[in-house]
């Protein structure tokens, strides 16, 4: 069921009292899913986007008559911005608010100047535009996991799992009710309109052992479905593992054997990009093509760079 309201926010249920969010990120629908869980204490949401799509969060809140101040849990995967961005906005807005997230994330929330640092690095000037505002998360208003809980929320009961690999901090979490695991990132993404499964490995965390590991752990749940960020529902959790598996292992090995190719991080990059771009595209359908940018591959590259350089060091 697909229901539209303001700003073409597409709000579908995708099972029982669980609802994908199209946040539209900055009016490109098909980037980044949010999940609303509905129970008799309330509505958690898995992962907040970032503040720039608040609006668009509130509009499909809306949209099944209830409002942002029924969220009373945020599940967070991790703390990227695509991800966590709006958690401490939210938390100011609405001081009932539990924040849930891994302890190595946690402080991050609290004090976020050190994230806002490093991403500002990235995105310089662009940061405002594509994330909004950062605010910390009071302490009161976190609880900290380490994997393993078993979270009661109202009659729904939704356990987790320490999932490293994409982020040292990153946590997946299963609806027990739906069957539905929630993997944030380190099950890589699906683009829009496709099943393919593409790895996301930026830095400065990625660990290819550690996903492929964190990816069995999920796996052992036997999820009905998986819900990746980018984006949504995910039919056949088995076959998508297994492909993003391989093509995690494939293009690791590309990007070690490109270290030992003369020329800058920047030549080998390319190349690397150039190789993957054309597979990627041969297999996309037509529609779902530009949701891979080439500067996604080349930050895919720097991340796998950093692994195996990190290996070579140890």
């Amino acid at each position: 069921m697909v229901r539209q309201v303001a700003y073409l926010v597409r709000v579908i249920t995708i099972a029982e009292r669980t609802t994908l969010l199209d946040l539209d990120y900055l009016g490109n629908p098909g980037h980044i899913a949010t999940c609303l869980l509905e129970s008799g204490e309330g509505l958690a949401l898995v992962d907040s986007g970032p503040t720039t799509t608040l609006d668009r969060l509130e509009q499909g809140i809306a949209s099944f008559g209830a409002t942002l101040e029924d969220v009373r849990v945020l599940l967070v995967t991790h703390i990227h911005l695509d991800h966590s961005g709006a958690a401490g906005v939210l938390a100011k807005r609405l001081p009932r608010l539990k924040v849930y997230v891994h302890a190595q994330g946690a402080k991050h929330l609290v004090s976020p100047e050190k994230l806002l640092r490093s991403a500002t690095m990235i995105y310089g000037d662009e940061m405002d535009r594509l994330w909004g505002e950062v605010l910390p998360v009071p302490e009161d208003q976190l609880r900290v996991l380490t994997g393993g809980e078993r979270l009661d929320l109202g009659e729904r009961s939704v356990r987790v799992a320490y999932t490293p690999g994409h982020a040292r901090h990153h946590v997946a979490y299963f609806d027990e009710g739906s069957g539905i695991a929630f993997t944030g990132d380190v099950l890589g993404e699906q683009p829009f309109g496709s099943t393919i499964a593409i790895p996301v490995t930026p830095p400065p965390d990625i660990d290819v052992e550690e996903m492929i590991a964190s990816a069995d752990r999920i796996m052992e749940w036997r999820p009905e479905r998986l819900f990746v960020t980018h984006f949504g529902p995910v039919a056949n959790p088995t076959a998508y593992a297994s492909e993003h598996a391989e093509r995690l292992l494939d293009w690791s090995n590309r990007v070690r054997d490109s270290l030992s190719q003369p020329g800058t991080d920047e030549a080998r990059a390319a190349a690397v990009a150039d190789q993957i771009m054309p597979e990627i595209s041969a297999v996309l359908p037509p529609e779902s093509a530009s949701y891979i940018p080439r500067e996604t591959l080349l930050g895919n590259w720097v991340g796998l760079a950093r692994y195996w350089r990190k290996k070579a060091d140890a």
